[in-house]
Formats: C-alpha cells, structure tokens, sequence
C-alpha cells in the first residue's frame, strides 16, 4: 500500500498542502489538481490509487466527476470531501458511487485513516490467506475474484457494496448496528457517519432485488442477512 498514488482535487491551496503533507508523511504519492475539468484528465493519465475529491470545485463540481468516472466504469476509489451543511450532498454523491466521505473540516488524521482503510481492501483481496467463496440461498460470493452471482446471474457491485455483503454473508442472521458495519466493512472506528451504512444497504438491496437473500431492517438496531 505504501507509495501508492493519491490524486488530491481541490481548489484550496492550504487544504491541499495539509492533506499532502500528512499522506506523503505516511508514504504516500501525492498529486493536486484544483479544478473538475483537470480532475478526469488526471484521473485518465495517472491511474491513481484513491481520488479525494471536493464536492465545491470551478468547471465541473466533484458529484459531476464522481457521476461521469463511474458513468465510464472507471473503478478508482473516491473519497468526497464536502463542506455543505446538506446530508443530501453526501447522500448523492454515495449513490453515485463513492467510496466514502468527509465532512470538511476534517482532521487530516482521519482522511489518512480513511485512505487506509480503503486501499487495504485491495491488500486483503489479494492475500493468500483470503477465504474461498461464500454461498447463501441463491447467492454466491467470491473474496478473489470479487465477484457476486444471484443463481447464475452476475451482480454488479462496487466495492464499498461488495464489502458490506461479505460482512453479512459471513455472519447470516447476525445483527450489525450501523457502527459494527463501519468497523467491519470500512475499517474504522465510528466517526458518526452512519448514513453512510444505510445508503449502501439501500443500494444493495436495489441489486440483490431478484435474489431469494434479502437484507432486513432490525428496528432500532441495524441489519441482518436471511435467505428464504
């Protein structure tokens, strides 16, 4: 994971020097764009690891970015930084396909905490100790391949979606608070973005709509996986 590229979008110049600073102190590659225009051709040159991505940019802002690299089925990982009030921003940009957010300000301990989380997931695919397929009811899912098949139909996931069913696939029947899934699935402690947890549910559940597998709402607890 260590010298991995991070591309940084943002047009404040003080931001940018802080995230540099404490991703490069942590081994890190780090490249800065200020604008959304200049964000998709970096993301198109570099090949970055991981995009942290502000949601207020000039030219293109990050949700049009985020939209338009997963409309191209580009699969990098992104993290929106966003400074609005409105949970909505955070929600949206979730189902476009980000990995995660930050509410700004932000402590940059925890950006880096969060980008190691991520990229970590790649790691541990990779490893030799990684566990065999997991069936339930009619779903299949394989941590190698990382691929999920409902009977003999693929399921197109991304990859924070594809995290939270291992998690509930492993342990079926078993409630997950919304905090568990966080550690579980993200890797880090509860920073009090739970509605993270509940939006890819919700975009699980759209996917996994024609499966026998379906993930249930504990009232006042989280989620559990059952099969009929």
């Amino acid at each position: 994971m260590s010298g991995e590229l991070i591309l940084v979008v943002e047009d404040e110049a003080n931001i940018v020097q802080l995230d540099r600073m404490y991703l490069e102190r942590e081994g890190f590659r780090v490249q800065a764009v200020g604008d959304g225009q200049a964000a998709l051709e970096a993301v198109e040159r570099l090949q970055p690891a991981l995009v942290v991505l502000d949601v207020m940019l000039p030219a293109l802002d990050g949700l049009e970015v985020c939209q338009r690299l997963r409309a191209a089925h580009n699969p990098v990982a992104i993290i929106l930084a966003t400074a609005r009030d409105e949970d909505i921003d955070r929600i949206l940009g979730l189902e476009l396909g980000a990995d995660d957010y930050l509410a700004k300000p932000y402590n940059p301990r925890e950006l880096v905490a969060r980008v190691k989380a991520i990229l970590r997931r790649t790691v541990r695919a990779d490893a030799p100790e990684a566990a065999g397929p997991i069936h339930l009811g009619d779903l299949t899912l394989d941590p190698l391949r990382r691929e999920v098949r409902a009977g003999e139909e693929p399921v197109a996931l991304r990859t924070q979606e594809f995290e939270v069913l291992a998690v509930l696939m492993s342990h079926p029947g078993v409630v997950f608070d919304r905090e568990g899934l966080l550690r579980l699935a993200w890797g880090y402690d509860f920073y009090g973005q739970t509605r993270t947890v509940d939006v890819h549910v919700a975009q699980l559940r759209k996917k996994l709509r024609h499966s026998r597998v379906k993930i249930e709402t504990v009232p006042g607890v989280g989620y559990k996986l059952t099969a009929e």
